[in-house]
């Protein structure tokens, strides 16, 4: 474009205007500099002009410019066609880029208006001087999608170039800049664009799809003109005569000025003929204010049908046609047209392209989409949880089938179905785990979180309470070092299971009451659509969350982690219980470690998971299941293989022991306890029978002893000797470990008048055989009666335990041979021969 002198301009039209003939209007004007000063005076001259090339918007002030009109449309007469196109394709979100320039930002102010009202949002307005890639990126940064360029094409090629930089264009992206520019505009300005570093490739992919607004500069429309020729033959003519000359794409507009003034001053002339006056057009002069206003509204009511379209006017601006051309490979191409005079949008079928299978979004569509617990693994692990609980009711019903057989009889049918119960609770409560929006309301979502807790709850303390109460008992009963007679039955059991459940309850209703669990929604950063759409999810993720979950969680973990450590402690205290039907502890050590491990796991691994809902249900499901089936299983399948095996296995042993070693002040003193079975009370009957027999057997064994020193008092001078094979039976009998005190003493008292009289010959069988003095004097019958008042105490005390007698030390029956050490079996022998010692 040709720089503008306006001082010659100016001087031209003054010159006329003062030297020249009287002029009906003025045709032309280019310079918007020098044409806006010439329109603003015309008033005065009342002469109206008429531009065909001026497109500058100030020039559409009709307060300040009220005689200029132009056959071109304005750069402002675009707005109204983008509008329309912005409609066609329902883009209702867009932003501005504009150079700073007044002709630019004159359009941009003009859009603004246009737009206003119509539920189009202008997200983001920016400007530039020189450098526009900060104004791009903060385009980019507010997720503009359709971009409204203004600015020539010098710039133009700089914001592509950023605009590539930013990677701003593609199928995403839809640029809409001034159609105007010249023909292979971005091969002029290639070396500016490649000191910038961006190269002619990247400034073509960037430029790829964008879409130019200009005037039509010739209607497309094959009907005959006000001229008689159609605009293609116009066109034909126009390229024929300009010989050489460089087209101009304003001839058009030119060619229809000329048929404008002329039915204008027809239309004039018309108007005095008609009127009363008998004033001719050639009576016009610059003070002729009348004249001049008949010529000024000729002008507005002109309408016809020109080369360049329905040549209309509207407050002195045309209403024309407005093109769009895309930008497609290396090549402008016209891809629709906007009739201003009928307001309407035409896109020409199959010419227009986006970079995409659609046409671009006007932002960022976010999709919110509420993560789902997948059907199918819901499914999965609800068959594993039905298996699992069809599991418990076969345990159900073994254990109720079989509750009169002493094996189950002794380890509380009542308590194993609450371990059963508390079992199939926690089962039950993986279906509402998996419950989530997609197959429940939110209502019905927020009460799920409510009742899913307290089952969780109370079956877990249902079936570890009922565990570590049995195990109470056993230790209770073994642990009881007076041996007094105590029954637990199975209601006191009940009674700590339900202590363990109303402090669960308690918990449960205070939480309830206080701060109960709401239905919160988690929103995450965007993603992008796994099917290649051009939209964002954002994922939606529902939780059972209250104002203070740390503490309420903190609550619930601490009281059951005590309960862990107290069935701990039960299982360590009853390790050495050797009745399989009673003693659990081996068991529920096992199942409290596989409990406790997997719930301190599956907790770490579910919080870490909690934005993929698919992987937290598996995990808690799992656990779950894992838990509750291997507790069941370590409880019952023992038993159930002990009762098909060997029913008897567990009772058939009516001998069994518990000891327990108990410090006291005195560290030589030991306390020997034998535990008795209180499930049984037959038992003990039969134990209290076997108890009087052997008392019997004992009275027996006493008369007899009697006999024997009758018989020695009767013939004390006779002398009797005791064989070899006797006198090894009495040392053994002698030698004992297991006397009393006094028993003890009788031995030592014995051994000491041994020692002292080593001559005494134990073999010796022959009666001819004398002693000397010192020894008849021993065998007389006064020595003789001595020591069998103290032999005769020591045999009976010796014997006594060797036929299952009862010690002095011991306040029950001695029902077992290897409970103490005292009580070491001894083979009685009832051949014993006092000789004269």
């Amino acid at each position: 474009m040709r720089k503008c002198d306006n001082a010659k301009g100016l001087k031209a039209f003054y010159d006329a205007i003062k030297y020249g003939p009287n002029h009906l209007m003025v045709f032309g004007g280019v310079c918007p500099s020098v044409t806006s000063i010439i329109a603003e005076s015309l008033q005065g001259w009342n002469l109206v002009q008429l531009s065909f090339a001026a497109t500058t918007p100030v020039l559409a002030d009709k307060k300040k410019y009220p005689y200029f009109f132009r056959t071109v449309p304005s750069d402002n007469a675009v707005n109204p066609a983008i509008l329309k196109l912005l409609k066609h394709y329902q883009w209702k979100r867009v932003g501005t880029l504009t150079q700073d320039v007044q002709r630019f930002s004159e359009v941009r102010n003009d859009l603004t208006g246009v737009l206003y009202g119509e539920d189009i949002e202008i997200s983001d307005t920016e400007s530039f001087s020189n450098d526009p890639c900060t104004s791009v990126k903060k385009l980019k940064g507010n997720d503009v999608r359709i971009i409204l360029g203004q600015f020539d094409q010098n710039m133009a090629a700089k914001v592509f170039c950023c605009a590539y930089e930013e990677n701003m264009y593609g199928s995403k992206y839809q640029w809409i800049i001034p159609g105007w520019y010249e023909p292979s505009w971005w091969e002029q300005v290639h070396t500016e664009a490649n000191s910038s570093r961006c190269f002619r490739k990247n400034l073509l992919a960037a430029m790829e799809g964008y879409i130019g607004v200009d005037f039509e500069p010739l209607s497309s429309k094959q009907i005959k003109t006000i001229s008689g020729k159609t605009p293609q033959q116009y066109e034909r003519e126009y390229n024929n005569k300009r010989s050489g000359v460089g087209p101009s794409k304003f001839h058009g507009y030119a060619y229809d000025g000329i048929w404008v003034i002329a039915k204008t001053l027809q239309r004039a002339m018309e108007t005095l003929h008609a009127s009363s006056r008998h004033q001719r057009i050639q009576d016009f002069n610059y003070t002729d204010h009348t004249l001049g206003r008949i010529i000024l509204n000729a002008m507005n009511e002109t309408n016809f049908f020109g080369v360049t379209g329905q040549v209309v006017f509207r407050n002195g601006e045309r209403m024309g046609t407005i093109k769009f051309t895309q930008f497609q490979d290396r090549r402008e191409v016209k891809v629709g047209e906007y009739n201003a005079v009928a307001d309407t949008l035409e896109i020409i079928n199959d010419t227009i392209r986006f970079q995409g299978s659609e046409p671009p979004k006007d932002k960022t569509i976010i999709l919110e989409q509420l993560r789902k617990i997948s059907l199918p693994l819901y499914s999965i692990l609800s068959a594993l949880t039905i298996l699992g609980m069809i599991m418990a009711s076969a345990f159900l019903f073994f254990n109720i089938k079989n509750r009169n057989q002493k094996l189950i009889k002794m380890s509380s049918p009542y308590m194993n179905n609450l371990i059963i119960l508390g079992g199939m609770l926690s089962y039950a409560s993986i279906f509402l785990f998996g419950l989530d929006g997609s197959f429940v309301s939110e209502k019905t979502f927020e009460t799920l979180c409510t009742v899913r807790t307290w089952i969780l709850t109370v079956g877990y303390t249902t079936a570890f309470g009922a565990m570590f109460a049995k195990t109470w008992r056993v230790h209770a009963i073994f642990k009881n070092v007076k041996m007094k007679k105590k029954i637990i039955k199975d209601q006191k059991l009940l009674v700590i299971v339900g202590g363990m459940l109303l402090i669960d309850l308690c918990i449960l209703i205070c939480w309830q009451a206080v701060d109960p669990l709401r239905r919160t929604v988690e929103r995450y950063s965007m993603e992008p659509d796994p099917a290649g759409r051009d939209i964002s999810i954002r994922p939606l993720l529902e939780h059972c969350e209250n104002s203070h979950m740390t503490i309420w969680l903190g609550i619930v973990y601490a009281y059951k982690g005590l309960l862990m450590l107290f069935g701990c402690f039960l299982a360590w205290e009853t390790r050495n219980v050797s009745i399989p039907a009673l003693n659990d502890s081996k068991y529920i050590g096992m199942s409290v470690y596989n409990v406790g491990i997997m719930c301190i796991i599956g907790a770490a691994v579910s919080f870490l998971t909690r934005d993929q809902p698919n992987v937290q249900f598996c995990i808690v499901a799992l656990v779950i299941i894992f838990c509750s089936t291997i507790t069941l299983c370590l409880v019952f399948v023992p038993k159930l293989i002990t009762l098909r095996t060997n029913p008897d296995a567990a009772t058939q042993n009516r001998r069994f022991q518990f000891t327990q070693n108990q410090k006291k002040e005195d560290s030589k003193t030991s306390t020997s306890v034998t535990s008795v079975n209180q499930a049984s009370t037959s038992r003990l009957e039969g134990l209290q029978s076997e108890n009087h027999r052997l008392r019997m057997k004992i009275t027996e064994l006493d008369k007899d002893l009697e006999e024997v020193t009758m018989q020695l008092q009767d013939t004390p001078e006779k002398t009797t000797y005791i064989k070899q094979n006797h006198y090894q039976e009495l040392n053994d009998i002698l030698s004992l470990g297991n006397f009393t005190e006094s028993t003890d003493g009788g031995k030592a008292i014995l051994k000491n008048h041994l020692d002292q009289n080593p001559q005494l010959q134990w073999n010796t069988t022959e009666p001819s055989r004398t002693c000397k003095e010192p020894i008849e004097d021993i065998n007389s019958p006064e020595h003789i009666q001595r020591r069998l008042s103290l032999q005769l105490p020591i045999l009976h005390h010796a014997y006594l335990p060797s036929i299952g007698g009862v010690d002095a030390s011991c306040v029950s029956p001695c029902v077992s041979p290897t409970a103490s050490p005292r009580h070491r079996h001894v083979p009685p022998s009832f051949r014993v021969m006092v000789s004269g010692l």
